[in-house]
C-alpha cells in the first residue's frame, strides 16, 4: 500500500506542479466575487448525482400574514394609483402623490429590518410586492425595487456601524433620504476594476472641524434614482498616499455615503431608459471632502468594497430582475391568452390556429418556469443563503425568457400591440425589455463569463480548494493541500464517468428519483444530465485548464447547462408544492422536454467545438452516444399548454396569480371582461354552428335565440369590439412642437493628482447608479 507521503513527494509533486500553470488563477476581484457568495442547490447540481429529497424538503416560500396584508392593500391601492402611458408620455414621472404614497408607506423600507422603522419582509415578500407593481408599470416598480436592492439600505444593513445604523437606516426607511447607488462610470462598466473614481485620504474640514477624511473625485452614469436621491452611495479607489491610515498606498475599491447637498457633488441632467420613466441620470463630484466616518462599515471596511458589493448582489439579481421577469410572463400569459380567445379570424379564435398555440405554449411554459425558480431562489435566500452563481443564472436566464415571452406576446397580438396609446397595454412591457437584460451585468457577459466561470469554482466539489491550494504562498502546505483534494477529486470524476456512461445508455432508467408520481421520470432523466454535466465540467477544466476562461462560447454553453438544470428544479419543486395538480402537468411536462432538448444541444455543441479531439470523442462516446435525440414537446403537449391560458381554470388562475387588472374603464379590465363573456357565450355559438348558423345574428330571423341569449351575445361582441379597437390621434395631436434639444453634458476636468488642499471645493455634476 502507497504511503501518504511517498503519493504526496512521489506522484502529487509533479501533478501540482504542472496544475499551477494550467489551472486557472484567481484574480484579486474574481477571488472577491467568489468569497463574497455561498453555494446552494447549484452545488448539488455540480456533483453529478442530486439529492433530490434535499430539494423536496426545502421550506415552500409563503407570505406572512403582515406581508399579505401589505401586498393585498398598500400595493393594490398603489397600482391602482399608477397611470402607465400618462407618466410615459405625459409627465416623464411618477406622480407627487405617488412619490409621497411610496415613502409613506415604506415601499423604500422593505428590507430594512423592524428595529430601524423598516418593513422587514422575507426575500419572497419583496418579489412577490416589486412583481406585482411590475404587472401595472416598470418605472414604479423599478422605483421602488431599488431601494431594496443593490444600494445603501442594503449594504447598511449587512456591514454598516450602529451609529450608521442608527442614523440612516430610519430615515432610509421612511423615506426622508432617497438613495441611489454610483457604481457604473463611462470608463468601467462590467470591468469595475477599471473605474477611475478615486478617493484620497487627507485631512478636511466637516461641520466645522478639522478631520481626517477622503477627498473624492469621480464621474458615474446610468444611477437610477440619481436625480432624486438625497444620499448616494459610492464606489471608488481609495488611495492614501501619505500613509494617514498606517497601511498601503493602494486601499481599493471602498464604497462610502455621500450626502447630495455635500459642496462639490452635481447631479446631472436625465437619461432617459427606453421610454421608462423612473429616475435615472448621471452625477460628478470634484475635491468632494466627507469624513472617515462615512465608509460604509467605518474605517476598517476600507477596501472591501467590491466584496461588499458582490454579497449584496448574490441577493439582489436573484430578487428584483427575476420578480420583472416572472411578471412580464405572467403578464403575457393573461393578456396574450385572453386576446388569442376574443380575437377571431376566419371565423375562429386566433388561439386555435397552431402557429399560434406554439407561441402561446411558450408563452404559458416560460411562465410556469420563471416563477418557479424565482420561488426556489427565494426559498434559499430566506434559508439566509447567498447563492451568487445562482443568483447570476436567476439574473440572466430569468430576463432572456422575458424577452422571449413579450416578443411571442407581441406576435399575438399583432398590430393591437404596434399602436401606440392608452389601449396599448404590451408597449411598455417590451420597451422595457433592454433594461433587465442590461442592468446589473449584461447578460452577454453573465452568460458567458459567470455563470460557468464562477460556478466551476465556486460550486465545484473540488475546484476551489484545489486553486486555493495552488496559489498558497507557503508551497509545502499548499501542496500537501493540494494532495489531499486532488485524490478526492480524482475518485469524484471516475465515479461521475462510470454514472454519467450508466445513466446516459439507458436514458436515465438507473438514476435515482423521489417518489413524485408523475414526474418521477423528469428527476430520472435531469439525475444522467447532471452526471453528463459533471463529467463534461471536469474533462473541459482537465484538457483546457486556465484557457477555458478565454473560450467564453464553450463556458456559456455549459454555463447553459447548468441554467437549465436549475430552473427546471425550481419547476419541479413547483409543482410538488403546489400538491401535484394533474391540471399542471401539461406545464411541467413542456418545462421538462424543452430542458432536455436544450441540454443536449449544448453538450453537442460543446464536443464539437473542444479542442481536444480525442476527449470530445470519449465525452460523446460516453454521454451522448445515440446523439443529441429531445426535440423539444410533441405537438400534443405543445396544445395542452396553449388550451390552459385559453380558457378559465384553476391552472390559468395559479400561472397568472398576482397580476394587477384595474376596473372595467381601463384595457386590461375591458380585456378581461370580454374574455369572461366570450367564454359565456361560447355554448350558444357552438349550439348555433351545430344548427347550420354561421353568425349568431343570422339565427335571429329563425327564432333559435332568447332574448337572454341576444343581449348576451351583443354585449360581448361590444367588449370584444372594445378590446380589438386601437387608439388614434388627431395631427394636432402628433404634431411636432418646440423643445429643447438634449445637449451632451459636460464632462468633468480629469481627476487631478492629490494636493494639499485641505477644504472642500465646490463644482461638479454628479448622483447615482
Amino acid at each position: 500500500m502507497i504511503s501518504s507521503s511517498f503519493r504526496r513527494d512521489t506522484i502529487t509533486r509533479p501533478i501540482y506542479q504542472w496544475a499551477k500553470g494550467v489551472l486557472p488563477a484567481l484574480s484579486e476581484t474574481e477571488r472577491d466575487a467568489i468569497e463574497a457568495g455561498d453555494t446552494w442547490w447549484d452545488a448539488n447540481l455540480f456533483t453529478g448525482d442530486p439529492d433530490w429529497n434535499e430539494l423536496l424538503s426545502y421550506p415552500k416560500p409563503m407570505l406572512s400574514p403582515e406581508e399579505q396584508a401589505f401586498f393585498d392593500g398598500p400595493v393594490n391601492t398603489l397600482c391602482a394609483m399608477l397611470d402607465d402611458w400618462r407618466m410615459t408620455w405625459e409627465t416623464r414621472d411618477l406622480p407627487p402623490e405617488v412619490w409621497d404614497f411610496l415613502k409613506r408607506e415604506k415601499f423604500f423600507g422593505m428590507i430594512i429590518p423592524k428595529a430601524f422603522g423598516g418593513l422587514g419582509f422575507s426575500a419572497f415578500g419583496h418579489a412577490e410586492i416589486v412583481r406585482k407593481i411590475a404587472t401595472r408599470s416598470t418605472s414604479a416598480a423599478v422605483t421602488a425595487m431599488v431601494p431594496n436592492s443593490l444600494g445603501p439600505g442594503e449594504l447598511l444593513v449587512k456591514f454598516g456601524t450602529k451609529e450608521q445604523q442608527d442614523y440612516w437606516l430610519p430615515r432610509l426607511a421612511d423615506g426622508r433620504e432617497v438613495p441611489a447607488f454610483g457604481l457604473t462610470s463611462p470608463e468601467a462598466g462590467s470591468d469595475a476594476g477599471a473605474m477611475v473614481d478615486e478617493g484620497v485620504v487627507v485631512r478636511g474640514t466637516w461641520k466645522g472641524e478639522n478631520v481626517l477624511g477622503i477627498r473624492l473625485n469621480w464621474h458615474k452614469r446610468y444611477i437610477t434614482l440619481g436625480p432624486v436621491c438625497t444620499v448616494l452611495g459610492l464606489a471608488f479607489k481609495l488611495r492614501d498616499p501619505d500613509r494617514l491610515l498606517g497601511g498601503e498606498e493602494d486601499i481599493g475599491i471602498t464604497c462610502a455615503l455621500v450626502p447630495t447637498d455635500t459642496p462639490g457633488v452635481s447631479i446631472g441632467r436625465r437619461h432617459l431608459p427606453a421610454f421608462q420613466t423612473f429616475q435615472n441620470g448621471p452625477n460628478w463630484g470634484q475635491d468632494v471632502f466627507i469624513p472617515l466616518d462615512l465608509i460604509i462599515g467605518g474605517a476598517e471596511r476600507a477596501g472591501q468594497g467590491w466584496k461588499m458589493l458582490m454579497t449584496a448582489l448574490a441577493a439582489g439579481r436573484g430578487i428584483s430582475l427575476p420578480a420583472m421577469a416572472g411578471a412580464a410572463a405572467a403578464y403575457s400569459a393573461l393578456t396574450t391568452g385572453a386576446y388569442a380567445r376574443v380575437r377571431s379570424q376566419f371565423g375562429i379564435a386566433i388561439g386555435k390556429f397552431e402557429g399560434v398555440q406554439e407561441r402561446l405554449a411558450r408563452i404559458a411554459g416560460n411562465a410556469y418556469l420563471v416563477d418557479g425558480a424565482r420561488r426556489l431562489t427565494c426559498a434559499g435566500l430566506d434559508l439566509d443563503r447567498h447563492p451568487s452563481v445562482i443568483s447570476a443564472m436567476m439574473k440572466s436566464g430569468a430576463t432572456e425568457r422575458m424577452r422571449v415571452v413579450v416578443n411571442d406576446a407581441m406576435d399575438v397580438h399583432g398590430g393591437k400591440a404596434i399602436m401606440e396609446g392608452p389601449r396599448n397595454y404590451m408597449g411598455s412591457q417590451y420597451r422595457a425589455l433592454p433594461v433587465g437584460i442590461t442592468v446589473e451585468g449584461a447578460n452577454i457577459l453573465t452568460r458567458s463569463l459567470m455563470v460557468f466561470g464562477q460556478g466551476a469554482i465556486r460550486a465545484h466539489p473540488y475546484m476551489l480548494k484545489e486553486i486555493l491550494a495552488l496559489g498558497d504562498q507557503d508551497d509545502a502546505r499548499g501542496l500537501a493541500q493540494f494532495d489531499e483534494t486532488f485524490w478526492k477529486h480524482v475518485v469524484h470524476a471516475l465515479r461521475n464517468g462510470i454514472r454519467a456512461t450508466a445513466r446516459a445508455w439507458t436514458d436515465g432508467a438507473l438514476a435515482p428519483a423521489p417518489d413524485a408520481g408523475r414526474a418521477a421520470r423528469f428527476y430520472r432523466k435531469l439525475g444522467r444530465y447532471s452526471a453528463a454535466f459533471a463529467l463534461t465540467s471536469d474533462i473541459a477544466l482537465l484538457t483546457l485548464g486556465g484557457e477555458l476562461k478565454r473560450k467564453e462560447m464553450l463556458s456559456a454553453r455549459l454555463g447553459d447547462i447548468l441554467s437549465e438544470m436549475y430552473f427546471l428544479s425550481g419547476a419541479l419543486k413547483r409543482w410538488e408544492d403546489d400538491g401535484r395538480p394533474d391540471a399542471d402537468f401539461p406545464l411541467l411536462q413542456w418545462c421538462a422536454e424543452t430542458a432536455f432538448a436544450t441540454i443536449e444541444q449544448r453538450l453537442d455543441e460543446v464536443f464539437a467545438n473542444l479542442p481536444n479531439r480525442f476527449a470530445a470523442w470519449l465525452l460523446r462516446a460516453a454521454v451522448l452516444p445515440f446523439g443529441a435525440r429531445r426535440r423539444g414537446p410533441s405537438d400534443h403537449v405543445t396544445r395542452a399548454c396553449a388550451d390552459l391560458i385559453l380558457h378559465p381554470s384553476a391552472t390559468r388562475d395559479r400561472l397568472v396569480e398576482g397580476v394587477y387588472v384595474g376596473g372595467k374603464d381601463e384595457a386590461i379590465g375591458q380585456l378581461i371582461d370580454a374574455f369572461e363573456r366570450v367564454v359565456v357565450t361560447q355554448p350558444i355559438h357552438d349550439r348555433l354552428k351545430d344548427q347550420g348558423v354561421r353568425h349568431w345574428k343570422d339565427g335571429l330571423a329563425k327564432n333559435l335565440l332568447t332574448p337572454d341569449e341576444i343581449a348576451a351575445l351583443d354585449a360581448a361582441d361590444q367588449a370584444v369590439a372594445a378590446v380589438i379597437a386601437v387608439d388614434d390621434f388627431a395631427p394636432e395631436q402628433l404634431s411636432p412642437r418646440p423643445v429643447e434639444t438634449a445637449q451632451p453634458a459636460k464632462r468633468p476636468k480629469p481627476i487631478a493628482e492629490p494636493s494639499v488642499v485641505t477644504e472642500p471645493r465646490s463644482f461638479g455634476e454628479g448622483s447615482t447608479a
